[in-house]
């Protein structure tokens, strides 16, 4: 049986990946104030949360279309589906990367992206996918004690030096993805009602804002009290998008056609930021005005809100 569409978690995905649109776009800009670029290491910003509100993203549903698969084919075909599908996400993210170091965007000869990051951690929530609920969220906060653990003991240079936290720093981004998931099947179990999502979001934000009294907050670092912070907020992000969209009936269809295909319109704004990026130009992307920056973002998202749209009416989207 096809699963129904959850408006939703359309819109929230569409919120999630324009904002890694944008983000990645501002990276190089030295025109734009710290507060909208990553935080160097120690801190936390705005454009840090973007990725986990990606990874929550893919918690959302993951839980649900595993279970679904495994009714219709039986859990083999279905762990061997998943597993197929994260090795592919892990190959375009290699890919993506070694195209990053042959332009000159990366000056490592390996280079480890988000796509790999995400790869890698849906392999390891795979693994766990199908243990109850509180189980499952015992299983994701050993993963970050034990990620802080040997971050603090012996890979901290390896994570400060690599990008996403490295082949590292996975281990923490299944953390988020094991704990997201969790999020979900409360959110679900409750009737899919907004305070199913809250209260557990309230109780990450809380705990990691306690441990971040000893753990420092680090996106860099991909600590254990980031994880935490960054997944209370996404959830409380996605109680709004519900509040949105169900309560207030604000249901932007924009927002709905991104959120239907996130991972090729990921994969296609690389393009669209070859053209702003590859000239040797520095006035036309590094040191951009402010109302050149603006133009170039907008005709980005504009030009990705049309395939997006186009996108949206076939009748197999491309999700995660």
């Amino acid at each position: 049986m096809k699963q129904a569409r959850i408006e939703a978690i359309d819109q929230y995905r569409g919120i999630a990946i324009i904002l890694m649109v944008v983000a990645n776009y501002l990276f190089d800009v030295v025109t734009i104030p710290g507060w909208l670029k990553h935080a160097p290491d120690i801190g936390l910003t705005v454009i840090d949360l973007i990725a986990p509100f990606f990874i929550f993203a893919i918690g959302l549903t993951y839980g649900e279309s595993y279970r679904s698969r495994g009714e219709r084919d039986g859990a083999g075909r279905a762990w061997g589906h998943f597993l197929r599908r994260w090795l592919a996400l892990i190959g375009i993210g290699a890919i993506i990367s070694a195209g990053e170091v042959l332009v000159g965007k990366n000056a490592s000869p390996i280079s480890w992206g988000v796509l790999q990051a995400i790869g890698v951690a849906g392999i390891l929530t795979l693994l766990v996918i199908g243990v109850p609920p509180l189980w499952r969220a015992l299983i994701g906060l050993a993963v970050l004690a034990a990620y802080q653990i040997l971050l603090d003991t012996t890979w901290l240079t390896t994570v400060l030096h690599s990008e996403h936290g490295g082949m590292q720093g996975a281990l923490s981004w299944s953390g988020m993805l094991i704990l997201g998931t969790v999020i979900a099947d409360v959110w679900r179990k409750s009737g899919a009602k907004e305070l199913g999502a809250a209260w557990p979001s309230v109780i990450a934000l809380a705990a990691g804002l306690l441990l971040s009294l000893i753990v420092p907050i680090s996106k860099n670092r991909v600590s254990a009290s980031y994880v935490l912070v960054s997944l209370g907020a996404s959830g409380l992000l996605f109680v709004v998008v519900l509040l949105a969209t169900d309560r207030l009936r604000l249901r932007p269809s924009f927002l709905r056609w991104w959120g239907i295909n996130p991972l090729l319109l990921y994969v296609m704004h690389y393009l669209l930021l070859a053209l702003v990026v590859l000239p040797d130009a520095p006035w036309w992307h590094v040191q951009a005005s402010i109302p050149l920056v603006v133009v170039q973002a907008a005709a980005i998202i504009a030009i990705l809100g049309v395939i997006a749209w186009l996108l949206s009416k076939r009748e197999r989207p491309f999700v995660l």
